[in-house]
């Protein structure tokens, strides 16, 4: 398995962002769901290397991450799009690739054909020596998915990659992670049910810092069959009645 976390808990002072979470992912594309402020964020961010757990035991690429010659070994072979990224505006698309493959330690003979490799599968090869600062929101967020991917990661993590995407690149996008997730282990953090349902083999849903669901996207469609729970589509239905379940618990509990 590319990720395994074993109890895994993260604290911000008193608030319990993510509590005991146990979790496998191997090849494929694996959909991470939840309301905002669930713990998708945390979770992904202590997958990415950005923050360690406070407790619990997490595994990456078959290496554990809390020592600096693994963590930087992992960092190499990983991609990471954050839901807020920043950048130079006076940089160009193809000036904010490179700068992501060079902190990849990528060697420097392969960088210039990977970083146009990687703005061609978002579609801004036409764009590639514009100015950040000139570019569009949806661009921007196609920008970062660039610098995610332009080291080909054996681990890919997303956080809200569609944001800003018209329906016609958000199309292309799940093209894209269909792609990545026959070679490579690719989470994908939103809040949009249809993305996962078109993209992922695997979804965890939480809620409140925990996992409440894990299954494949025909079972969490199952889970709102006849009950009545709130949704445009079978999906989002499925989505309702899972997050209604749990939080009956929760009730229940206090």
């Amino acid at each position: 398995m590319n990720v395994e976390l074993t109890d895994l808990t993260r604290r911000f002072g008193r608030t319990t962002a993510v509590s005991g979470v146990t979790l496998e992912a191997g090849p494929g594309v694996f959909g991470l769901l939840g309301p905002n402020g669930a713990g998708k964020t945390s979770l992904l961010r202590m997958m990415a290397t950005v923050i360690p757990p406070t407790s619990g035991r997490l595994r990456l690429l078959g290496r554990d991450p809390g020592s600096y010659a693994p963590r930087r070994e992992v960092r190499r072979r990983l991609g990471y799009l954050p839901q807020s990224l920043g950048y130079y505006p006076g940089f160009t698309v193809a000036d904010f690739v490179e700068y992501f493959a060079l902190l990849k330690d990528m060697p420097p003979g392969r960088v210039p054909a990977a970083v146009a490799a990687a703005i061609e599968q978002v579609g801004l090869g036409d764009r590639a020596r514009a100015k950040l600062r000139t570019l569009s929101g949806g661009m921007l967020r196609r920008a970062g998915i660039a610098q995610a991917i332009v080291n080909d990661p054996d681990l890919l993590l997303l956080d809200e990659p569609t944001a800003g995407l018209d329906p016609e690149q958000r199309v292309a996008f799940r093209g894209l992670l269909r792609e990545f997730g026959q070679r490579a282990t690719v989470i994908v953090s939103t809040h949009l049910v249809e993305d996962v349902g078109a993209a992922c083999t695997q979804v965890a849903l939480m809620e409140q810092g925990r996992i409440v669901f894990h299954g494949t996207p025909a079972e969490l469609t199952a889970r709102g069959e006849g009950s009545g729970a709130a949704g445009d589509a079978p999906l989002e239905r499925g989505y309702s009645a899972v997050l209604a379940a749990a939080r009956s618990v929760t009730a229940a509990r206090t």
